[in-house]
């Protein structure tokens, strides 16, 4: 039996895992194309984005474990926010469909909580489905900016909420006291359900430039206060990391 319960024959090889999620990505990418015309660059985008993922997981995922239900529930939700990453550049394009862009990124933000129950359920929870979990969360924040900066509604300074985690992976390599982990925090995460929200709400047609702004800069600035809060807490305690 592996960790997550399934006996070797079960195991479902992670390749077709990594199959059935590229025809979901395929199906979706015509559906929307069906409905919104974008140019070609946006399947070239979804495709490179879904080869992106697969490289990571095949790279942290170990070959001789199966992948799981709740991983799989990721793996669902990260192939919606792909086709919504690959979309937002051509946001400013869509007029009528925004709507549409709209319930898709909602529906991306309900499933965020299915894959942590699913992982509850069947008592499978690992580092890796969290930090899946986390990177997609990352990667669906960012999508969205360049679709509110596509579409006029907040000035470049909006990619900042995107970015800002990247920035500390980036940081991460150079100050290894930032790679120990964090408690977990419930501010963290309502600075993050904060953050899609009014980001969500910002593409919505009848947002107009000033509301947009004014709420994505409180999303900002209650990001920038909330890494702050963590990097501090790990400053203090770096020496300990060291010893480690």
């Amino acid at each position: 039996m592996d960790s997550n319960g399934h006996s070797a024959s079960h195991r479902i090889p992670l390749p077709l895992d990594l199959a059935w999620g590229f025809g979901l990505v395929v199906l979706l990418c015509l559906a929307t194309g069906w409905l919104t015309t974008p140019p070609d660059l946006f399947y070239l985008l979804a495709a490179a984005l879904y080869l992106g993922l697969c490289g990571l997981i095949i790279r942290a995922w170990p070959e001789t474990r199966d992948f799981g239900w709740a991983n799989r529930a990721t793996l669902l939700r990260g192939c919606l926010v792909i086709v919504l990453v690959a979309l937002a550049p051509f946001a400013g394009h869509l007029t009528d469909s925004l709507w549409l862009y709209g319930w898709m990124a909602l529906l991306a933000l309900i499933l965020d909580g299915v894959d942590g129950k699913v992982a509850r359920a069947t008592g499978s929870e690992s580092d890796f489905g969290a930090r899946f979990d986390m990177e997609l969360d990352a990667l669906f924040i960012l999508g969205l900016c360049i679709a509110v900066l596509a579409l006029d509604k907040a000035g470049i300074w909006v990619l900042a909420l995107g970015l800002v985690r990247y920035a500390f992976v980036a940081a991460s390599h150079f100050a290894d006291w930032l790679n120990a982990p964090l408690p977990d925090s419930f501010r963290r995460k309502t600075v993050c359900v904060w953050q899609i929200v009014t980001l969500l709400v910002a593409v919505l047609p009848p947002i107009n430039t000033l509301f947009a702004s004014a709420t994505l800069a409180t999303a900002l600035a209650l990001l920038v206060w909330s890494f702050f809060v963590d990097i501090h807490w790990l400053y203090q305690r770096r020496h300990h990391h060291d010893v480690d």
